[in-house]
């Protein structure tokens, strides 16, 4: 709301274009917060408990993200009326979970007190590595829209990630390494490991960009290696980091984006397609998708609905929009269907957590009445 009071539509205090014409650096400005944030995700639970979901992670990356990719590129194809190379694209720029957008739900007093440990961790780490996993999905997208064969989006994809994981594990061994070996001479002291792990994200990052592989997806593994081979110790700084980043440094972005709104192609989309769109994202991108995985993933009723409803989109959507306006030249409508989804939920999902909450606790002390009664 800041951003939107002060740019052209309020006190024009922040000169910016909309993001259908300042899409590169709002790009660039999404992949470095996605990046630390992503870091923040893989070092927030102990490796052995990262270990222990492995399985319902891989299958809400698998199943799950496709899933939603799919729904949303129909839902876009129904409300917008729009072709299919157009629907793809959004489908893929608005699967993925939002790893700063899903902090807030995850992290901090009452979530942690109310939300179990295990889907907690599902959405956290599902948050932190579908935002690089998406990318194949994106290529794929773009191979459909026209300039990319499918060959060369297979073959992309496979380098991106493949490359991404190699550079990530080397990256986070060595970050692991290099600290504990420095800890064990004692030249450093616990208080730098924040910037630390912030500079390994960086590095990471940078390295992905020369090697041009997939540097999300590469920061969160070195994030998940570098956990692995770190001790209880060397974990003080995990909450400092995701309550820094995701508490305030996601702010001036979302301010930006508040002042780059596109207003004259949301209104072109019309306001009943728009609307369409909206609903059906929010309603049916997540929700169907996870209650049907809900025996597999060993969910009982109220964490299903709990991990349907709160999968928001947000920075994730706006890095992957706009790596297909660069790539792509994707027109207008694209970037204003997905920024307005991208708003949409940033304010819904935020709106609805603390109910979310209560009604997660309202659930959980009606069944454990009904098994103590039972009992």
């Amino acid at each position: 709301m800041t951003g939107v009071a002060f740019g052209p539509v309020g006190l024009d205090v922040i000169g910016l274009p909309t993001v259908v014409d300042g899409h590169k650096e709002l790009h660039e400005a999404c992949r470095l917060l996605l990046a630390v944030s992503v870091m923040a995700v893989a070092l927030r639970y102990r490796f052995r408990d990262v270990r222990a979901r492995a399985k319902p992670v891989a299958l809400l990356l698998i199943v799950a993200m496709a899933g939603m990719a799919l729904v949303t590129t129909a839902v876009s194809a129904a409300a917008l009326g729009a072709g299919l190379g157009a629907a793809a694209l959004l489908g893929a720029a608005l699967c993925p979970t939002d790893p700063v957008l899903a902090s807030s739900v995850v992290t901090g007093g009452p979530a942690e007190k109310t939300i179990t440990a295990r889907t907690r961790q599902l959405l956290s780490l599902e948050s932190g590595a579908n935002d690089g996993l998406a990318l194949p999905l994106v290529l794929a997208a773009i191979a459909i829209a026209g300039p990319l064969s499918g060959g060369e989006a297979v073959l992309e994809s496979l380098w991106q990630v493949a490359g991404a994981t190699l550079l990530g594990a080397a990256t986070g061994w060595l970050g692991g390494t290099v600290l504990r070996g420095a800890e064990k001479h004692r030249t450093m002291q616990p208080g730098p490991l924040l910037l630390y792990t912030l500079m390994l994200a960086l590095l990471t990052l940078g390295l992905s960009g020369l090697l041009h592989v997939d540097g999300v997806l590469a920061v969160f593994v070195a994030g998940l290696v570098f956990n692995a081979t770190s001790s209880i110790d060397e974990r003080t700084a995990e909450n400092k980091i995701d309550e820094a980043i995701n508490r305030f440094a996601v702010l001036p972005l979302f301010v930006v984006f508040g002042a780059m709104i596109p207003w004259r192609e949301w209104g072109d989309l019309g306001w009943w397609r728009g609307l369409l769109l909206v609903l059906g994202a929010l309603l049916l991108r997540r929700m169907p998708v996870v209650l049907a995985l809900k025996r597999p993933l060993s969910l009982t009723w109220r964490d299903a609905l709990f991990l349907g409803w709160f999968g928001p989109i947000g920075v994730s959507a706006l890095f992957y929009l706009t790596m297909e306006a660069h790539r792509l030249g994707a027109g207008p409508q694209v970037l204003a269907a997905g920024t307005l989804v991208i708003a949409a939920s940033t304010v819904v999902h935020g709106v609805t957590t603390t109910p979310g909450l209560k009604a997660y606790r309202t659930a959980d002390q009606r069944t454990k009445a009904s098994e103590s009664g039972a009992g």
